[in-house]
């Protein structure tokens, strides 16, 4: 059996942290297969974090423990969490980082993450990525169940950044990530295109912040022109605004967390 670990974290590449976190998983577990979602998470973005473990968690194996960590709350009094799922196990902070990606696998069983003989027997309070987490993934990739980790619960953070509403012909939603190439990527599924009757090709009206825009609704980059602005869906299935070989965020000045609003236009 393929005993994957994922990895996020806003920790960087400079510093020790990350192979500190590898060192003590795999001396645990050393067998485990240990991949890096990502380690560049803009710094406390815990929007960014759970936006980009929702993206590459569903092409993992069943089984694969991820274990992320954008934690801003370290050593207070946030809890640490194991959120197992019908296809994998979640491991990190009770801040709302782990949920969205968890939800879409479909959330099973929450348990707080208490166990000690999980953990390393000495926990630093400001590096529980590498003494709590980090070890209780590798526990559970090597064969712990998640009800070993601790007590069930049944409330914890949801983040309401994952739910866009629906307001007549009209979606509410938010900016979820800019990526590396400027594209806005908000948390409205492709999915509800249909319920507000929008098709290839159609325009939609947009709302963003302060900013009216009307655009098409594409299928592709290539289907722009040069320098234009549109709407199409993403790689991961959300809805996102790009321009044509520039950078869509630069230009409209736009930042994660902003409502945008979209209404297919009649004309």
């Amino acid at each position: 059996m393929l005993q994957i670990v994922t990895l996020l974290s806003d920790f960087g590449l400079m510093d020790p942290f990350v192979a500190e976190m590898k060192a003590v998983i795999l001396s645990i577990c050393p067998d485990a297969r240990i991949v890096d979602v990502s380690h560049q998470v803009e710094k406390f973005n815990i929007r960014m974090g759970s936006f980009l473990l929702a993206s590459a968690a569903p092409y993992f194996v069943e089984g694969t423990v991820h274990c992320a960590v954008v934690d801003p709350g370290v050593g207070g009094k946030r809890r640490p969490i194991v959120v197992e799922t019908r296809r994998a196990v979640y491991v990190g902070t009770d801040n709302g980082l782990l949920i969205p990606a968890a939800r879409r696998d479909g959330i099973r069983h929450v348990y707080v993450l208490s166990n000690g003989s999980l953990m390393r027997e000495q926990v630093s309070a400001t590096f529980h990525g590498r003494d709590v987490f980090a070890p209780a993934a590798a526990h559970l990739a090597c064969g712990a169940q998640p009800k070993d980790c601790g007590q069930e619960i049944s409330i914890f953070i949801q983040p309401t950044y994952a739910e866009p509403v629906f307001d007549g012909d009209s979606v509410l939603g938010e900016v979820f990530h800019v990526d590396g190439f400027g594209n806005i990527v908000t948390n409205i599924e492709h999915v509800t295109l249909s319920q507000i009757g929008l098709k290839l090709e159609n325009r939609i009206r947009i709302m963003l912040g302060r900013k009216r825009l009307l655009v098409r609704y594409v299928r592709t980059y290539s289907d722009l022109r040069g320098n234009e602005l549109g709407l199409l869906v993403g790689s991961h299935g959300f809805l996102e605004i790009a321009c044509r070989e520039a950078n869509a965020a630069t230009k409209l000045h736009t930042r994660t967390g902003q409502v945008i609003r979209m209404t297919a236009s009649a004309s």
